[in-house]
């Protein structure tokens, strides 16, 4: 298989998730911005604007500013750069592996991009939660993360249990 086919399932879907991604936050900066609250389901969603200055669910987010910065707005990056070099040059992933990579450097390039322009702060939205107890804000990026993660490590199970046992007669 060529590399350009290889690569499409990678490339095909981080483009798809920085693209939702950048769309929705944009959509909920421009309807919730000095709005209320919305609440869903019977309070169990709720749509507010927030400006995270952490990771997903606010981790992270009362470091200090210097750490803060380091880790999220310069090592963050540059783990992406990386991941996206090892799923495009690896030839044993395979193509659910190249997905869930696809949607964990999509959701984090799209929280990226908001910290750039955003002087380290990322649009949240969502919270999901029954009463008091409640998820923080995230978006659609952290849940690509999420999403990638779980996918890989289903599918890296699945190859792994797949994978042929190794034959004790050809031991030395």
């Amino acid at each position: 298989m060529s590399s350009v086919l290889r690569a499409l399932p990678f490339v095909a879907v981080l483009l798809l998730c920085v693209g939702c991604d950048q769309a929705v936050k944009a959509a909920a900066t421009s309807l919730l911005t000095g709005a209320e609250p919305v609440s869903l389901a019977g309070g169990a969603v709720q749509i507010e604007l927030a400006y995270n200055p952490g990771a997903f669910l606010s981790l992270g987010g009362s470091w200090p500013p210097l750490l803060r910065s380091l880790l999220l707005q310069w090592l963050v990056p540059l783990g992406l750069v990386v991941l996206c070099v090892v799923a495009l040059r690896s030839r044993s992933l395979t193509r659910l592996q190249l997905v869930a990579l696809g949607l964990l450097a999509g959701g984090g390039i799209g929280n990226s991009i908001d910290r750039i322009f955003q002087g380290g702060y990322v649009t949240d939205y969502v919270s999901i939660g029954v009463g008091a107890l409640r998820t923080g804000v995230f978006n659609v990026a952290d849940v690509a993360v999420m999403a990638g993660v779980l996918v890989f490590a289903l599918a890296s199970r699945d190859e792994a249990r797949d994978a042929p046992a190794p034959d004790p007669a050809a031991a030395p």
